[in-house]
């Protein structure tokens, strides 16, 4: 293997992962000046890494919500069991600005409590 393929393979993969974070998290996608505020029952849920999910039906059409990590969540009071599927929840969110019903939530209140996700 060449010194420069050494030395260009690990530059490579450092700049691939940079790339792939800033697109997972790129909250600028979401539209702070027109949050949302929908109740309604979790119709599928997601508690892993790299941050909890649950799919929301709103009015007849499903919602993509991206809550926190499972960590930060769980620190906070939030149990896996508050968000699972049949649960009424309300999300403090912010819709995705491409128009894709996805929404980054802010909080969320479920089973009676209110737990600040970011």
């Amino acid at each position: 293997m060449s010194r420069r393929l050494l030395f260009a393979a690990p530059a490579a993969a450092v700049m691939a992962a940079a790339t792939a974070a800033y697109a997972h998290h790129g909250w600028s996608s979401y539209d702070a000046d027109n949050p949302m505020r929908p109740t309604a029952a979790v119709v599928d849920s997601h508690w892993g890494s790299p941050h909890g999910s649950i799919v929301i039906e709103v009015e007849g059409q499903r919602w993509d919500v991206v809550l926190a990590p499972v960590s930060r969540m769980s620190a906070r009071g939030l149990a896996e069991a508050d968000i699972a599927v049949g649960q009424t929840v309300t999300v403090h969110a912010y819709p995705h600005r491409d128009g894709t019903r996805e929404l980054r939530a802010e909080r969320i209140i479920a089973d009676g409590k209110t737990v600040e996700l970011r």
